[in-house]
């Protein structure tokens, strides 16, 4: 079966939150791999099930899926970068449709957004297209970007080495994709 060959593939569940059950759709697309349902779970149990008031960066946004579970779950602000037109058009559909907005959603290449950004975060979601190694340029990139304390949440293929900005707070396996939360250190 080929990528988005069926109807359901190219949607995703907002687990918990406002949006509980609600559906966000996104266009088929090769490198689009949206975090599935308990992997989220997990995620969000280690966060905490509310994130009232925080600031998240959703950094190579895809699907969007991690970021609408962040709104719904009471974040104040959520920016989504990501380099797709189409997928970015898609997330700001979704966010018309969810009547989101506390969404910016970002028409950039993630790395070259970071390194012209202002803005400070909570919390950023880590998930770019798989075994591109992207996620380590980006934790590399991050520290600048965040305030005191804040966590990023990163998926990919094998560990990624931190510098000693980082700490590893948890981290687990759902079957090819490792998945893990930091927290700053420092700035």
């Amino acid at each position: 079966m080929t990528h988005g060959a069926t109807r359901g593939r190219n949607r995703v569940r907002i687990i918990a939150g406002k949006w509980r059950s609600r559906v966000v759709k996104f266009p088929a697309a090769a490198h689009l791999r949206p975090t599935p349902d308990r992997v989220r779970e997990t995620l969000f149990n280690w966060l905490g099930q509310r994130l009232d008031g925080l600031a998240c960066l959703d950094l190579f946004a895809g699907s969007g899926a991690l970021g609408f579970e962040a709104l719904s779950r009471g974040a104040r602000r959520v920016v989504m970068v990501e380099s797709d037109r189409k997928v970015a058009q898609a997330l700001r559909e979704s966010a018309r449709s969810l009547g989101a907005a506390e969404v910016e959603v970002v028409n950039a290449e993630a790395l070259a957004w970071l390194a012209r950004a202002s803005e400070r975060f909570d919390l950023a979601f880590v998930d770019p297209p798989y075994a591109s190694g992207l996620a380590q340029l980006a934790l590399a990139a991050l520290p600048e970007r965040m305030n005191p304390g804040a966590r990023v949440y990163a998926e990919s293929p094998q560990p990624l080495e931190l510098s000693a900005a980082w700490r590893t707070l948890r981290e687990d396996r759902a079957g090819a994709v490792r998945y893990a939360l930091y927290e700053l250190t420092e700035p």
